[in-house]
Order: structure tokens, then C-alpha cells, then sequence
């Protein structure tokens, strides 16, 4: 929130002594910014995203595999077809949390940090490959 007020500021300030060129690029900046303020920042712990998934997801996925429904794997191509909202850290934490089809619910087993840890461990681990 901070941001986007400094953001607002400074947009105003460089419209009154610059020309409109610089006015322009200073919105544009400050939009930027006003954006990525907004945005939430996903940067869970790898490593400990690591252990919460050996302890409470290999049994159905692992090596990124998927037990249940063979073709909704973990991996980067089936996790950008299957999973809803796409491959991305906030996608997979709402399927942690809420479950789906055949996959419980966590949320009510694993804390938020929990979640957000092993979806940056999924994301990553599906960037890199899984082992199997």
C-alpha cells in the first residue's frame, strides 16, 4: 500500500515540472509498481516444501507422478493443462488447500506455510524435472 501511495505521489509531482513525456513514463512506472505492489509475492522454502511433500504428497505423486489419475501428473506441461489458474505457486496452493476430485483437502491439515512451501517445491521441482 505504501507503494502505490509513493507511486501516486510521484506520478503527481513529475506531472507539475517535467514535460508530458516524462509525465507519461513516470505513470507508467508508477502503475508498474502500483501493480507489483498488488501482486502477491509467492517464495515459499524449497527445501522445507521438499520435506511437506515427501511426508504428505509422494504417497499419490511420487516422482511428480500421480497415482490416481495417471495423465494429471506434476509434471511443467500437465500441471499447465490440468491445473486450474496454470502452473503457478498460487494455483497449486489452492488445490493443496481445497482438494480436487480424488485429492483431499490439506487445508485443514497443513498450515498456510506448509502450503505455500510445497507449492514452491511443486513449481520448482516441475521446472527442474522431477526424479522418479
Amino acid at each position: 500500500m505504501k507503494l502505490a501511495i509513493f507511486a501516486t505521489l510521484a506520478t503527481s509531482a513529475a506531472a507539475f515540472s517535467v514535460s508530458p513525456q516524462k509525465a507519461a513514463q513516470a505513470a507508467a512506472v508508477s502503475a508498474a509498481i502500483a501493480a507489483s505492489a498488488a501482486a502477491p509475492a509467492f517464495a515459499g522454502d524449497v527445501g522445507a516444501g521438499e520435506q511437506v511433500f515427501n511426508a504428505n504428497c509422494a504417497a499419490c505423486h511420487a516422482g511428480g507422478q500421480n497415482v490416481i489419475m495417471p495423465d494429471k501428473t506434476l509434471e511443467k506441461e500437465a500441471l499447465e493443462q490440468y491445473l486450474a489458474g496454470g502452473r503457478n505457486e498460487k494455483a497449486v496452493m489452492t488445490q493443496v488447500t481445497n482438494g480436487k476430485n480424488a485429492m483431499p483437502a490439506f487445508g485443514g491439515r497443513l498450515s498456510e506455510e506448509d502450503i505455500a512451501n510445497v507449492a514452491s517445491y511443486v513449481i520448482a521441482t516441475s521446472e527442474s524435472g522431477w526424479d522418479e
